[in-house]
């Protein structure tokens, strides 16, 4: 018993995991906002509390020298912060782009998957003598995939190499106030 090939259905269920899909992206896109307004809420509630805490160690000189002192230790309080800040940050946004790019990855091929299976079935009711174009379709897909993985190793690449320079500079920034501590 043949079965007919029926396009609309292969069609809906390619919407249906797009549905799914954009679903998915939806829900990792508010988790990320929630955590990013999270930490600055976070943030902003300590850099309130140092500010009280400055104005206060401010309030209490009694002369010069330990207002040169205190401007020096409140300058270095603020790099290391702001390096925390910054660092804290980027491990967000890092954590954040590695969801997205796996998402990405999975939609892709998802959608190679579908489009493979679409081939397929529809080459078998082809007619006689479109082996050629169903040929030159499969080729494509399969050209697509190979520049879609190429595209994702070089990105990772690019992301690895990128941290590795985010953190290196942090490093320094933190080795550099702490170096104006010891002086």
């Amino acid at each position: 018993e043949s079965t007919m090939y029926n396009p609309t259905e292969q069609f809906a269920e390619i919407s249906k995991a797009n549905v799914a899909q954009a679903t998915k992206f939806a829900a990792l896109s508010f988790e990320n906002a929630e955590k990013l307004v999270k930490f600055n809420l976070g943030a902003a509630k300590v850099a309130l509390a140092q500010s009280v805490e400055s104005a206060q160690a401010v309030a209490a000189v009694k002369d010069v020298q330990d207002l040169m002192a205190l401007r020096t230790k409140l300058a270095e309080a603020q790099v290391q912060s702001a390096v925390g800040y910054s660092r804290h940050l980027y491990e967000l946004a890092t954590e954040a782009q590695a969801g997205y790019s796996a998402l990405a990855e999975e939609a892709f091929g998802s959608y190679t998957k579908g489009m493979a299976a679409w081939v397929d079935k529809a080459s078998k009711s082809a007619p006689a003598g479109s082996d050629v174009a169903v040929n030159a379709f499969k080729s494509t897909i399969a050209a697509t995939t190979a520049a879609f993985d190429q595209f994702q190793k070089a990105s990772k690449q690019v992301v690895s190499l990128a941290d590795a320079n985010v953190r290196a500079a942090a490093a320094t920034a933190s080795k550099a106030a702490k170096g104006r501590k010891a002086a």
